[in-house]
């Protein structure tokens, strides 16, 4: 699945797209995209991009590349480890085959939690001091679309259809 952003100005909506279309759009509006407020769709959080566009990483040296593998103690029982230790690759390959599978599984089918909760970090962000706020928030928690709608109908379009599309695999699971 490919990360979207989506950008606003006030209680405007500028732009949603991934952070190449996003950084172009922003870079468009010049000096008036000074107050711009950003946020990863995933999760609902703000979020900054580097306007000046990706940077070029130096080329690397001679020796194995960093992976960024990080060790961290795992509890299973002897049956498990028993089990992974006769897969290919060992103990952590498997695990990181299973963990990669779990992940693609996923990104079809956003959970209702995950849902949720991007819904509420924007929301708070842009619709934490209006009217309905609180009762919007006990609404979305409890999957309760109509009572949420119902909050929320008071507040600016672009706020109110945002927070609703980020929440929307919370209403429909």
């Amino acid at each position: 699945m490919t990360r979207t952003f989506t950008a606003f100005a006030g209680d405007t909506w500028i732009a949603t797209g991934e952070e190449e279309e996003i950084r172009a759009a922003l870079n468009a509006m010049g000096e008036n995209a000074q107050n711009i407020l950003l946020f990863d769709d995933a999760t609902g959080r703000q979020v900054d991009i580097d306007l000046r566009g990706p940077s070029v990483e130096p080329p690397r040296g001679r020796g194995r590349p960093k992976l960024g593998v990080q060790p961290r103690e795992v509890t299973l029982l002897p049956r498990h480890w028993d089990w992974l230790a006769s897969q290919p690759g060992g103990a952590s390959a498997t695990l990181r085959r299973l963990v990669e599978t779990a992940r693609k599984d996923g990104v079809d089918r956003p959970s209702p939690r995950a849902a949720m909760d991007a819904a509420y970090h924007f929301l708070t962000v842009m619709a934490g001091d209006r009217p309905g706020y609180e009762a919007a928030m006990r609404a979305l928690y409890a999957r309760d679309r109509q009572a949420f709608e119902t909050e929320c109908a008071s507040w600016p379009r672009a706020i109110r259809d945002h927070g609703a599309a980020l929440a929307e695999a919370a209403f429909s699971a």
